[in-house]
This record gives C-alpha cells, sequence and structure tokens, in this order.
C-alpha cells in the first residue's frame, strides 16, 4: 500500500526500512485465501454461491466505525490485496484519510469496490484487522499527546489473544504514536518488547532487560542487575524493584553497585508495583505529603475514586513516582531514569500529565482497546453496478461515495 502524500509514516524515522520490515511485508496474513470459508461468517458464504447462481454485480463497500478513531488501515489493506492477487481480481480499495489521521464517529474508512461474487466473503476477516487496530492507535496517540515528553515502550504482547493481535496492536501504537509526534512534537513509542513486530518503530530487535522471574532466580535484585550486566555489558541497565518490596532501597543498592552507569545515564528503575500494597516508604497520609511537596494542587481539585488512586493510591502512582525521584536525587543519583509500568491506560497517563510526574519513560500494554465492542468496524453495500442503494438508516454513508480520494487498487489479471 502506499501511504497519501502527506500522511505520516508509522516508523519513527520515515524513511528507515530495515530488512525485518521488508521481510514482514513478504509474509501471508492470515487466514490464508484458501482457508477464506472456514473463518467467515456461513452467510457470506451463502451469498457467494447464490451471486455464483444467479450473475454477479459490481458493488461498493463504505467501510466506518461507531466511534472516533485514528486511521490504521494497513493491514487490513494488505489482506484484501494478498487476496485479490490469489484470485486474479482487483479490488478498488478508496481511503477517506492517510494512516495516522483522526476520523470521526460513523465517517466512512474505506471504500471498497470489485465483484461481489470475490468481496462478499471477506467481510468478516477484513473487518477483524481494521477495527481494534484504529481504537489502539487513538489510545498511543491520546497517551504519546498527554505525556509527550515521556518516551512510551509497548508491552502489550503479552495480552494479546496470539500472535496476529500481536502485530496488529504494534502496528497501532506505531501510528498513533507516530501521529502523536507529528502533531504535539511527542517522543511516543520508541520501541517495544519483540522482535518480529520491532520494525514497526524502526529497529531490528525488542526492547527490555529483565522480568521478576530473572530476580527470584538470582535471589537479589542487586545480584539480577550483576548477571544482567555480566550477560550484556553494552546494554543500559533497566531494573525492575518491587520483587521484594525494597523498591527505594534496591533502587539504591543498584546505583551504588553501578555508580559509573548510574552518572552516565544508562541505569533505570523500573517501578512495577501492584495495586495491593504501597510503594516501600509511602501509605495513605504519606502519599498525601509527598504531593503537597510536588503537585500541591492535585489532591484539592474534585477527583473520582479512580483518579484519586493513580495519585495516592496502593502501586505505581504518582506520589510513588515522586517519592523515588525525591531519594534518587537525595542520594546523589539524578540522572538515573524512572520507567513506570503497571496499567498505564490513557486515563492513568492523563492524571500523570495533569500532575508533571517526572516518569522518563513508561512500558506500557495498555493502549489495547478496554472494551471490545468499541473496535467492532461495520461494512455496508451502498451501490450496486454504479446505482446507489443502502439499507435505511445509512444513507449518511454515501455522502463522501463521488468525492476525490487515495485509490489503492490491489493487484489484477
Amino acid at each position: 500500500m502506499t501511504v497519501p502524500a502527506g500522511a505520516p509514516s508509522p516508523l519513527p524515522d520515515p524513511e528507515v526500512e530495515t530488512a525485518a520490515a521488508a521481510t514482514d511485508r513478504s509474509t501471508l496474513l492470515l487466514p490464508v485465501p484458501a482457508d477464506i470459508g472456514r473463518w467467515t461468517d456461513s452467510y457470506f458464504v451463502k451469498t457467494k454461491a447464490i451471486v455464483g447462481r444467479f450473475g454477479d454485480k459490481t458493488v461498493t463497500y463504505a467501510v466506518f466505525m461507531r466511534r472516533p478513531v485514528v486511521f490504521a488501515p494497513k493491514l487490513a489493506v494488505r489482506w484484501l490485496e494478498q487476496v485479490a492477487a490469489s484470485r486474479g481480481v482487483a479490488f478498488d480499495i478508496a481511503l477517506t484519510h492517510g494512516e495516522g489521521e483522526w476520523v470521526g464517529a460513523g465517517e466512512p474508512l474505506i471504500y471498497l469496490t470489485g465483484s461481489l461474487y470475490h468481496l462478499a466473503d471477506l467481510e468478516t476477516l477484513y473487518l477483524q484487522k481494521l477495527g481494534a487496530a484504529c481504537v489502539a492507535a487513538y489510545n498511543a496517540f491520546t497517551m504519546c499527546c498527554d505525556l509527550p515528553q515521556t518516551a512510551f515502550l509497548a508491552f502489550d504482547a503479552r495480552h494479546c489473544a496470539g500472535i496476529e493481535m500481536e502485530e496488529m496492536m504494534a502496528y497501532a501504537a506505531a501510528v498513533g504514536s507516530a501521529a502523536a509526534r507529528r502533531e504535539r512534537g511527542a517522543k511516543g513509542f520508541i520501541g517495544n518488547a519483540n522482535d518480529a513486530t520491532a520494525h514497526y518503530f524502526g529497529r531490528e530487535r525488542g526492547l527490555g532487560t529483565m522480568p521478576h522471574a530473572l530476580i527470584g532466580y538470582a535471589g537479589s535484585t542487586v545480584r539480577a542487575a550483576e548477571m544482567f550486566v555480566d550477560a550484556f555489558p553494552d546494554d543500559d541497565l533497566i531494573v525492575l524493584v518491587d520483587y521484594f518490596g525494597r523498591e527505594v532501597s534496591d533502587s539504591l543498592a543498584v546505583c551504588e553497585r553501578f555508580p559509573d552507569m548510574a552518572d552516565e545515564g544508562r541505569v533505570g528503575i523500573r517501578l512495577d508495583t501492584h495495586g495491593g500494597r504501597f510503594v516501600e516508604g509511602l501509605d495513605p497520609q504519606e502519599s498525601y505529603a509527598v504531593l503537597e511537596r510536588h503537585a500541591p494542587i492535585a489532591v484539592r481539585r474534585y477527583r473520582n475514586d479512580t483518579e484519586l488512586r493513580y495519585l495516592t493510591g496502593t502501586g505505581v502512582s504518582a506520589a510513588a513516582i515522586f517519592h523515588l525521584r525525591e531519594r534518587l536525587d537525595q542520594a546523589g543519583f539524578p540522572s538515573v531514569r524512572i520507567v513506570a509500568s503497571s496499567g498505564f491506560n490513557v486515563d492513568k497517563c492523563r492524571v500523570m500529565a495533569d500532575v508533571a510526574a517526572p516518569i522518563d519513560a513508561v512500558g506500557t500494554g495498555s493502549f489495547l482497546p478496554e472494551s471490545w465492542k468499541e473496535t467492532y468496524a461495520t461494512a455496508d453495500i451502498i451501490a450496486y453496478d454504479g446505482v446507489a442503494s443502502v439499507k435505511v438508516g445509512r444513507e449518511f454513508l454515501q455522502k463522501r461515495w463521488r468525492q476525490p480520494r487515495r485509490h489503492v487498487r490491489s493487484p489484477g489479471r
């Protein structure tokens, strides 16, 4: 697919293309054409059989969503091109917006024209590849815009329902990030956690250092850090500090063990405390005291219970982040970075931005859609052999039908 002129690239550096990216584009998206009949809704399969019996028509579908999104069409378009090539037919795929552009609720995203016989059985499957990606891109865009000076790492893979979704979510994060970078100058997503989809972020490899399992294996946070540095001496050290419930003590111990790396900014503390307890040194009263020192207006505004929890509650709260930053600075480690994780969704990022929490990076998979029903894309035929016809109540889909737009013509015979 050729991105429309002026549309953002999903890569941080638009002209950078890795070998992994080239390999990725040559890989078939699932389902492969031979399996479409098994995975699509049976009424579409029956419709195809009826059209084959009584005669084909050229139709135009309008594809839309019921909520605002950031447009992320590439995987759906790539799959349609793959199917058209295998069937020796051509589809005219007209995109109403560029990749990464904001699209309003109910506004057509794609006009898809071609043989009804060859399009009838595809609707189930291309909608799957479009809706969730657009919502995840919207979430990633919003998070990056709220925290424009914070780098993001895509930690979504473990929350995905299989590798198809894993690719879709990585692509979506890259699209939303690129849009935030273009519109707000945000740092955005600088990488992700695995090699297979790292190319969406302009990288050959995924990013990451250690899970909690390594710390349990090592027996101490400092020993896990030593093992990591010994095995990967050229990598920065990002160390988890919540395993033993000594977030501050273990952070300082790691910095004291590697003072040169700490001074060079090559040490990061990943705060990942779960919501069942407070970070070391905090309780409700001390959490309020920390915010009073750093963001006194924060708790004086009206807040709902969720926002208050993000500010002063258990887990990785704003108070916890300010508290850790205080202790690192007091100990003489101002160059040590704080990487925050654990539930950083759109709402939590907005609260952190509101109080200017000192976060250097956020590791998150919480740009994944929380309400799956919001990801449902829908397609309706709006014309048969060039004659307008659509079910009652969907006439609004025809408004932009004949307006000029970017066409992506899939391979024909």
